[in-house]
This record gives structure tokens, sequence and C-alpha cells, in this order.
């Protein structure tokens, strides 16, 4: 008897949140962009549901992440990665080396977005390389009959950070695989033509068609907020995979209030 290899449990350690947004909940998780796991390491026992090791923007190199995957690997928050680009070899490594999920930046077409999610997905399913021994196959737990298993539990996240994938961000959801339609707001706004105007109608109604199309298809919605006060807006809008600021963010913030605290001429 042949199992069925989505039937199959995520490996060990492996933390599902695909299953969690199909079931409709609401996520909230922040970015590791400083490049120190320790930082890392307190920004996951924090208590998000997902953390970003961010190696587009952030400072943390490739050959680095390892020990950040290690750091968020010591509590219950799920590690995801958002790679530089979107090839093949970028997207396998930090796959291989234990993502629960990659955040795929620049995608502008469907075709591109049908590539990426390709590489993210074994035989038949997609065209990752393939090592049983790795940390993202369960070093080796996982048999050959068996490893097509995993497929069905990373998390696909492609960015809407243009005009052009805001057009195509129909077929882009249509595409079994992307998981989340995860606005980049900085990156939208700028390509819109209205750097930093979040309150613009156009980036407004861009958005809106985002969460609207990732909603019909039963896909989620997400973005990245640095504003507590936004947060109740965009859930209203219908996005529920909710980045909550970065951790160089929160060590500026609180450094500065307690210095004001004490001295409010700074």
């Amino acid at each position: 008897m042949t199992t069925d290899p989505s039937a199959l449990p995520p490996a060990p350690g492996f933390i599902d949140l695909r299953s969690r947004l199909e079931a409709g909940e609401t996520l909230y998780g922040s970015f590791a962009t400083l490049g120190s796991p320790v930082a890392t390491e307190i920004l996951a026992r924090v208590g998000f549901d997902w953390l970003m090791i961010d190696l587009e923007h952030g400072v943390t190199a490739e050959s680095d992440l390892i020990a950040h995957l290690h750091a968020v690997g010591t509590t219950r928050t799920a590690a995801l990665v958002r790679p530089q680009s979107a090839e093949r070899l970028r997207i396998g490594r930090a796959l291989d080396l234990g993502a629960h999920g990659l955040m795929i930046p620049r995608i502008d077409t469907p075709a591109q977005a049908r590539e990426a999610i390709s590489f993210m997905r074994y035989p038949p399913d997609g065209t990752r390389g393939l090592a049983l021994s790795t940390r993202g196959a369960g070093l080796g737990e996982r048999t050959h009959a068996e490893v097509r298993s995993i497929n069905a539990h990373v998390l696909g996240i492609i960015q809407i950070e243009s005009p052009s994938a805001v057009e195509h961000v129909a077929e882009i959801a249509d595409i079994d695989g992307v998981d989340v339609l995860f606005v980049g707001p900085t990156d939208l706004s700028h390509s819109l033509g209205i750097p930093g105007q979040f309150d613009d109608p156009a980036y407004l109604s861009a958005i809106a068609h985002v969460a609207t199309v990732a909603a019909a298809v039963g896909k989620a919605a997400g973005i990245l907020l640095y504003d507590q006060a936004a947060v109740a807006p965009h859930r209203e809008l219908g996005f529920r995979f909710i980045g909550l600021g970065a951790d160089g963010g929160f060590l500026a913030g609180g450094a500065r209030a307690m210095l004001r605290a004490v001295d409010p001429s700074r």
C-alpha cells in the first residue's frame, strides 16, 4: 500500500503555518534584520507566530543563516526566510538549511511566481533539488518515497511590490503553492510614484485589491506594519498575515524611549 505523501505530518520540529492559514487564522510575525542570532532568538521568544530572517535587506549573510535558524528553532515560532532574490540555488539553499517557508521578493509576473514556487517543491510537484541528508529534508528521516510530503507544509509567500504584481495578482494567487500575497508597502508606494504616501488613494486601492483577491481564492494577504494603530484597519481590509516591525526598530525605539524618559530634551 502506497502512502499518500501529502498525508504525512511534517518532520519533527517543523512548524506548519499553511494549515493554520487554511483554517482562517490571523498570524503575526516580525523581521530579523540585525544579523545577530542572539537578537533573533530574543525576538522569536516573544511569541510571534513567525519570524522572517531577512537576507534581502537585513545584515545576515547567507553563510550565517543556519545560526539564525537554530536560534528560532529553540522556540515555538516558525522560521521563515526572505532570500536575496528568486534564483533556484538561493531558494533551495534556504530550504535545505531548514526554513519553514520563504518570502520571495520582487515578483512582477505570474511566470516569475510559478518558477519561484517550483524551486520550493520537490518533484513531481516542482524542481527543487533533492538531498535526503539536508536539515530541510529531515536529516535523513524521510525516505525517497516520503520526501515529497515536505511540499505540503512549506509556506510559499510572494511579495506584491509593483504595479505589475498588483495587475496580475489574481493570476499569481491562483498558483498552487502561493499561500500568502505579501504587500511590501515601501516598494509598492515608490513603484506607484507615491513614495511613503500610505494614505494615498492609489496605494489604498492597490492593497485593498490584493486583500480582496486573496480572500476570494482562499489565500492569505500579508503586509508589514510599523504602527500598531494601523493593524486594525488592515485586518478590516482582510489582511491576516501581518508583520509587526523589526528587531532594529524595536532596539532603537526602546533605547530612544528610555533616554527621553530620563532626559526629555534628547
